[in-house]
């Protein structure tokens, strides 16, 4: 099987990586990747040894690919500008550039470089409108009508990733499914993310801890091995054209995240919020019954996932 990763070199595709080599030993897996996020770690952690490495933006990779007749059986599209809160408010341009790479490997699906697409939408596709107090439901993925939308995203990312939804609607002789992963979280995500900058203020001794926004925003904190593990379980399942939501359907506070990690460690500390900084919208978390009905669902639990952070990280 031979399978294209774009953006393999990031957070989750390392872990996708990863799981395929447990999973589909025998796969070929190509990586297109610029290296923008940590031009070391691929190296690092030896998965030049489980993948090949093609260093390129997307957007020339694709159409010399068409030309050379490169064809995968699957292409995993994670390619994003991506950088937690801060780069998708305080850099709404350069976080629209998603557009043209989403553009461009769809387009290149369509025209046949790949015969099924698992492609990565983001909960922040979801209308900030359904977000903004305590009150906000569970997100099912029946609240999107890509067709007939009701409200706006979060911001041009969310834009982005939804107008991705939008383009893979149409490709009808394409296997394709579609994920809206929540707030992913693992051993080796970048500090720019939330839950690995709070998890080093912890492991750091910081007394108080200090969360953005109000520290009452809510967030669904899923572990990246149960995100790759379910994408590929529901894309086998589902018939195409589907959406699932990635997530726990438990919505956390930071605040509650701080408590539950100071837990872990055997730790006491003041929580203090720092309402100067990016906090997104209020609550956002998942209805997963639609993934639950196929028999797929999480297993690392947000205690287990955090002792996980903190013994990779010592």
């Amino acid at each position: 099987m031979k399978i294209l990763i774009t953006g393999g070199a990031g957070f989750v595709g390392r872990n996708m990586i990863r799981f395929i080599r447990r999973a589909i030993p025998a796969a070929s897996i190509l990586v297109v990747d610029t290296l923008s996020e940590d031009p070391e770690s691929f190296f690092r952690q030896g998965l030049d040894r489980a993948a090949e490495l093609h260093v390129a933006d997307v957007r020339d990779y694709v159409p010399h690919a068409l030309v050379d007749g490169d064809r995968f059986d699957l292409c995993i599209h994670l390619a994003a500008v991506v950088g937690g809160r801060q780069k998708i408010e305080g850099e709404p341009l350069a976080v629209a550039q998603d557009l043209a790479i989403d553009a461009t490997v769809i387009n290149g699906v369509h025209a046949g470089l790949a015969d099924e697409l698992m492609y990565f939408s983001s909960s922040a596709a979801y209308p900030r409108h359904l977000q903004a107090d305590e009150d906000a439901p569970a997100l099912r993925e029946r609240m999107i009508d890509v067709h007939h939308l009701d409200g706006s995203p979060d911001l041009t990312y969310g834009w982005a990733k939804l107008t991705g939804e939008f383009l893979c609607s149409f490709l009808t002789h394409t296997k394709v499914t579609i994920f809206r992963p929540f707030s992913g979280y693992g051993e080796d995500q970048a500090p720019t993310y939330p839950f690995p900058a709070i998890m080093r203020r912890i492991r750091d001794g910081e007394d108080p801890v200090v969360v953005w926004g109000s520290g009452m925003q809510i967030r669904d904190w899923i572990h990246i091995e149960d995100v790759c593990r379910m994408a590929f379980e529901l894309h086998r399942a589902a018939p195409s054209g589907e959406v699932y939501n990635l997530g726990t359907g438990l919505g956390t506070t930071f605040d509650e995240l701080v408590r539950t990690a100071l837990d872990v460690c055997g730790r006491t500390a003041e929580i203090t919020a720092d309402a100067s900084k990016p906090e997104g919208v209020f609550c956002r978390y998942a209805d997963t019954a639609k993934a639950r009905a196929l028999g797929v669902w999480p297993t690392i639990g947000l205690p287990e996932g955090i002792e996980r952070w903190m013994e990779a990280n010592a």
